[in-house]
């Protein structure tokens, strides 16, 4: 009878089930996202992938196994999307995954074989700046955009929120990272432990740090804002009914002293333009609530050619003028990339059969100075609120309060709408701004200048409206201010560790030649 240690030797050696392991062995960080927000597994996920990334025979081997295990994070991590990609979506995520080929190539080099405590030192820089390099890559809005970026797993996690504020996002999934390389090197580096364990260390004092001295922002009152959620609303003549239903949800927030009305995404199916109906309706609205309506227009347009997603702020007399077109699309969902070569997943799935139009700027929104607020907002729509550089930017361009608009009916029965529900509190944490994030079906949300939950939300069996006692805040976040230097650190990092391993090729190239 085989011992186990046997049986994990032979497993090591089958190119098949290394393979097999290194799908699973990626696809475990997913779990720390919603749904099953198993936040704290994201500290030790990458550990199974790492070890055998590092167990490799040969680099080849570990870019591969980094590929797969890539493929499988993703492959979980959008699982959702199956019922609308179908089969493209295991096509995306082979494609996508081969992004963290070289990220594997980094693990064996550094963590590979028997390395000392130098290499080790090194690898908890390289190896993180490595995946965060991946991130940006994939982050790109033609590649799907920034969704599921690792340090999104701690939404929840306070410590984690105000190391956003600091470096965004990607310092958090720096440490994140750090500290899975770090206890890799203790289970596998015997000769290493020390300078495993001392940078585990490290990572801890650097969280604790920054929780202790890192500035909050200081609140400087409330605004008073409702979210319409109609719920789902589905059949023949689903666009009409649904703006009855919000119409209907609206109504009853007179009296209740509102500053802001939201509305999700594609929650008016009709252009304003050429609907004069539609727009003295809302006006209506607007005048017995005594509040602006922010609404979300998804028609094409009568002014300009093309259909749009727009967020239209509409008052007591109408549309005001502010007026913000969506500027990042789906992927897929809104637009095929690549139509002319692509164009056969609308066949296989339910890709967009025309590609919507782009929007050219964001838009900061002033409100009446009903009340002596006169409120700044800032509008997103949809994945958008995915991106930390929109909401900074709006931040930047002096929006007091974020509005992120957002419909995930098609997959109202999967880990989607909790996973886009959960970036509200990442971007309020990133900016110091509250972020009201309203959908048409759940989960709508509000997050206060901290990431903290505002009230209670409204998950995807809600169809109400609900008013929300907003925090404001002052002042600037130092991620706002700074940027994404932990980012781009990091691709320095990367960039002159290449240079050191290419300069040392070459030495040892020279001095073989002259011997």
């Amino acid at each position: 009878m085989r011992s186990s240690t046997e049986w994990f030797g032979q497993l090591l050696s089958s190119p098949w089930l290394r393979a097999l392991a290194a799908v699973v062995a990626g696809a475990v960080p997913a779990l720390a996202f919603p749904a099953p927000s198993l936040w704290w597994l994201a500290w030790v996920a990458l550990v199974p992938w790492m070890l055998l990334v590092r167990s490799a025979p040969t680099g080849r081997r570990a870019a591969v196994e980094g590929w797969l295990g890539g493929a499988g994070f993703l492959l979980v991590v959008h699982h959702w999307l199956l019922p609308s990609l179908h089969v493209f979506i295991l096509v995306l995520t082979a494609l996508l995954g081969l992004l963290w080929a070289p990220w594997g190539l980094l693990v064996h080099r550094l963590l590979g074989g028997s390395p000392g405590g130098g290499r080790v030192v090194g690898a908890l820089f390289v190896v993180p700046a490595g995946w965060l390099g991946v991130e940006l890559v994939r982050s790109w809005e033609y590649l799907g955009g920034p969704w599921g970026l690792l340090g999104a797993s701690q939404w929840q996690v306070a410590p984690a929120l105000r190391i956003a504020s600091v470096g965004g996002v990607w310092l958090v999934g720096f440490l994140i990272v750090a500290v899975n390389t770090g206890l890799t090197a203790l289970i596998s580096v015997p000769r290493a432990r020390t300078a495993a364990l001392v940078g585990v260390l490290a990572c801890a004092a650097a969280i604790g740090g920054v929780w202790v001295w890192a500035p909050v922002p200081e609140y400087t009152g409330t605004v008073r804002v409702a979210v319409v959620q109609p719920g789902v609303v589905d059949g023949a003549g689903s666009v009409q009914r649904r703006f009855d239903r919000q119409a209907k949800l609206t109504r009853q927030l007179a009296g209740q002293r509102v500053d802001l009305v939201v509305w999700g995404e594609s929650s008016v199916g009709q252009d304003l333009g050429s609907r004069p109906d539609l727009r003295d309706r809302l006006a209506a609205l607007s005048r017995a609530v005594g509040a602006d309506l922010l609404v979300n227009v998804d028609a094409r347009r009568s002014d300009r050619p093309g259909i749009f997603k727009s967020s239209v702020l509409v008052g007591p007399d109408g549309p005001t003028g502010d007026r913000y077109d969506k500027m990042r699309l789906v992927p897929f969902g809104e637009y095929v990339p690549f139509r002319s070569v692509l164009g056969w997943a609308t066949s296989v799935g339910k890709a967009a059969t025309e590609d919507r139009r782009r929007g050219d700027e964001p838009v900061v929104m002033r409100l009446p100075d009903a009340r002596g607020r006169g409120l700044r907002v800032g509008p997103l729509v949809c994945f958008e609120s995915a991106f930390p550089d929109m909401s900074r930017q709006l931040t930047r361009d002096g929006a007091q309060l974020l509005v992120a608009q957002s419909a995930t009916s098609t997959f109202q029965h999967s880990w989607a709408p909790q996973q886009h529900a959960s970036l509200a509190a990442l971007r309020a944490a990133e900016t110091w701004r509250p972020m009201v994030h309203a959908t048409l079906t759940g989960v709508s949300t509000v997050a206060d200048p901290r990431g903290r939950t505002v009230g209670e939300p409204l998950g995807t069996d809600r169809s109400a409206a609900a008013v929300y006692d907003v925090p404001l805040a002052r002042g600037t976040s130092p991620y706002v201010r700074t940027g994404d230097w932990a980012l781009y650190g990091s691709v320095a990092i990367v960039a002159l560790f290449c240079a050191a391993e290419a300069t040392a090729r070459a030495v040892r190239r020279s001095a073989a030649r002259s011997r």
